[in-house]
């Protein structure tokens, strides 16, 4: 693979599985010293150790995006070892399954924390490092269901789509705040991905593929792969006058 983010180190939440773990093979596969991050720490080491398997260079922690002395320690550990961080993917993300009906409010906190206060703390502890190193590039990962409901019934997850709504505008702000220390904000707007955010066979059954094919114009459910190709790019070079946007990786979903 290219080495196009060689000599550049990269924070990464979430990063113990699916789109997350992905993001850290890629970048690492491209140059990238990776700090994996997640909230179970044993996958984000697993991640770690994934990366040195393919002669990468990679450490691990332990960190809560709702919690600011995680994400400052981990943030620490990194400069300590490589001397600076370049690159932020704020990747970590969750949903319970509740509708309107039975929402509680310990449930919507949870989701809201993690899902929008979560790439905001981490945001406000990491762009001063990527500051301090000369600029660099952020991407935060939303999802199409910040523009549209998805849903094959009559409910939906409200507190959900309130997050995820949350992270494009927040992109915004932070690519006005941040152009003045050169660090880049995007964020990526995946579709229906076969991760284990929901079960593969729930994604991929014929039902719901039934489902999906009403909207979808790419005929396949989305991989893990096809949101981290988008995430090394929106960090690279190539996209260096993209400040701001948010990028459907949705297989056409929004188009109709």
């Amino acid at each position: 693979m290219s080495e196009r983010h060689a000599g550049r180190s990269v924070f990464i939440t979430g990063a113990g599985g699916g789109i997350g773990r992905e993001t850290a093979l890629r970048l690492a596969g491209e140059g990238a010293r990776v700090m994996a991050t997640d909230v179970n720490g044993d996958a984000a080491r697993e991640t770690a150790d994934l990366v040195k398997a393919k002669d990468g260079t990679a450490l691990s922690a332990t960190v809560d995006v709702r919690v600011r002395s995680d994400i400052r320690a981990a943030a620490e550990a990194a400069v300590e070892a490589w001397g600076s961080l370049n690159l932020l993917v704020n990747n970590a993300g969750l949903v319970t399954p509740h509708s309107l009906s039975d929402l509680t409010e310990d449930a919507w906190d949870l989701v809201l924390d993690v899902n929008l206060k979560g790439q905001f703390l981490v945001a406000q502890e990491l762009a001063p490092r990527l500051g301090a190193a000369g600029g660099g590039a952020i991407v935060n990962l939303s999802t199409v269901e910040a523009s549209v409901v998805v849903t094959s019934g009559s409910t939906a997850q409200p507190h959900y789509n309130a997050s995820k709504g949350g992270v494009p505008m927040l992109t915004k702000a932070l690519a006005v705040e941040l152009a003045a220390q050169n660090i880049r904000v995007n964020c990526v707007a995946p579709g229906p991905i076969a991760t284990d955010f929901f079960s593969y066979e729930d994604v991929t059954s014929s039902e719901a593929m039934e489902f999906m094919g009403q909207r979808l114009l790419v005929n396949r459910v989305g991989t893990p792969a096809d949101v981290a190709s988008a995430v090394s790019w929106l960090l690279s070079d190539e996209a260096a006058w993209i400040d701001g946007i948010e990028l459907p990786v949705d297989g056409g979903w929004l188009t109709r």
